[in-house]
């Protein structure tokens, strides 16, 4: 469930009570990041004092390998692709939207980014310096402690990608991508291409819209110039392989994660 927090909030105008008082349903301000939603009132006005509202641009790069990040991102609209880019190829581990950031692994023990964030559809979030939130963190834990729970769950799906890309067939594995990329942005309209897939999950193109065209034949989605649209999601979801379940699973319920890591194996 969305919490509200007002514009004043947002820029750190108001003093602290102020700004849980502006906590109101008809606030100026709507936030539908996951991890934020999950945060008490009053971790949120502490956060909240920090956080830049920003536009999200297709193709936008949000983070790079090896370089320093500066800011971390929750996701409130759009998706961005997190992906692993070596001698000229391109593999994506997992997809964000509204359930997550991008950067908070850094805060959590890592040091410089091992993979590339770029926006696949457009849309918008907040940032927030890491140094700033660094500190939250630090004085105030039940932040930190969602974090992580996050990042977990973000681990598992990396992990499962991995593993996905070598026991499952392209059928489970397009059916699994569509579904988790409908769920992170909370849509059933996909701007995606059958390159862009290919590319990704590392198929060949005419595997992936021959399996595309079944999938339309079924009723499962139909097929625009530049997007997909899922019409027939239970059903997909049977077709997806059983990554798609044990990640949702673990965005949905943080606290899971250890148990899905356990179904896997």
């Amino acid at each position: 469930m969305a919490l509200a927090l007002s514009t004043e909030c947002m820029h750190g105008r108001l003093p602290m009570h102020d700004r849980l008082d502006s906590m109101r349903p008809n606030a100026r301000f709507l936030v539908k990041n996951a991890i934020l939603a999950r945060l008490s009132l009053q971790d949120l006005a502490a956060i909240g004092a920090f956080l830049e509202p920003m536009v999200l641009r297709e193709r936008m790069v949000l983070q790079e390998p090896k370089k320093r990040l500066d800011h971390v991102y929750f996701i409130e609209a759009g998706l961005v692709s997190l992906r692993i880019v070596a001698a000229g190829m391109v593999f994506e581990t997992a997809v964000i939207g509204y359930q997550g950031s991008v950067g908070a692994s850094l805060l959590l023990g890592g040091h410089l980014p091992t993979h590339q964030s770029v926006v696949l559809m457009p849309g918008s979030a907040h940032r927030i310096s890491v140094e700033d939130l660094r500190r939250i963190m630090n004085e105030r834990p039940d932040i930190r402690q969602h974090l992580f729970r996050y990042v977990q769950a973000l681990t598992l799906h990396c992990a499962q990608s991995g593993f996905c890309g070598v026991r499952h067939d392209r059928e489970r594995r397009l059916a699994s991508w569509l579904c988790l990329a409908s769920d992170a942005i909370d849509a059933h309209v996909l701007p995606v291409t059958h390159d862009y897939l290919s590319s990704v999950l590392g198929l060949r193109r005419a595997g992936v819209t021959e399996t595309l065209i079944r999938f339309e034949e079924l009723g499962l989605i139909r097929k625009m110039r530049g997007v997909l649209q899922i019409d027939g999601r239970s059903c997909l979801e049977q077709k997806a392989c059983s990554c798609y379940r044990l990640i949702s699973g673990a965005y949905a319920s943080p606290d899971s994660v250890i148990a899905a890591k356990e179904a896997a194996t």
